[in-house]
């Protein structure tokens, strides 16, 4: 790790307190470390070079893929409500759920219709989550729903990388605390 200055260990320090005491998951030492991280991953030159403010779009699928092993393009460019709005018109319908489902579930060789299943779980998924009743997900619909049962997060297909990623990124994360 690079020399840091007194006053950025400072920096560092206080806002590493005030991010472990609003959020339980992380306590101070690991918000800490996940700050340093952040830090050095904008710290990284881009491939042409030069250093840039922030995390350019390349980089951060980059480390989404590699780190977190997460590949699908729909997914990685945008964010989990707008993803899923696939035309964009602020709502989740019908046919963009039926779409989503039935590109993310895996085709068991059966007697019956596949296309049956799929639009009973775009029923199911609609009385879960469809609050107003207009057959439609609105971002409030789906917000309310996630916010109840954060596992709907991933309804319509995997958004967060899986255990085993999340775990070897705490680890490597989390290594400098482990070794002190």
């Amino acid at each position: 790790m690079s020399k840091m200055s007194a006053m950025n260990r400072k920096v560092i320090q206080t806002l590493a307190e005030t991010i472990s005491k609003q959020v339980e998951h992380f306590n101070k030492t690991e918000a800490e470390c996940l700050i340093r991280e952040f830090n050095l991953l904008l710290g990284e030159p881009t491939n042409n070079g030069r250093t840039v403010q922030g995390l350019d779009r390349a980089r951060f699928r980059s480390i989404l893929h590699h780190t977190f092993d997460l590949t699908d393009d729909i997914i990685m460019d945008g964010d989990c409500f707008h993803v899923y709005d696939l035309n964009g018109d602020g709502f989740i319908t019908r046919e963009e759920m039926f779409r989503l489902l039935k590109n993310s579930l895996v085709r068991q060789p059966t007697e019956e219709d596949p296309d049956e299943g799929v639009k009973d779980l775009v029923e199911i998924t609609l009385k879960k989550m469809d609050h107003d009743h207009d057959g439609k997900l609105s971002f409030d619909d789906f917000e309310k729903a996630v916010r109840e049962e954060n596992l709907l997060l991933e309804a319509f297909g995997t958004c967060l990388p899986d255990s085993t990623s999340v775990e070897a990124f705490e680890q490597y994360v989390f290594q400098e605390q482990l070794e002190q």
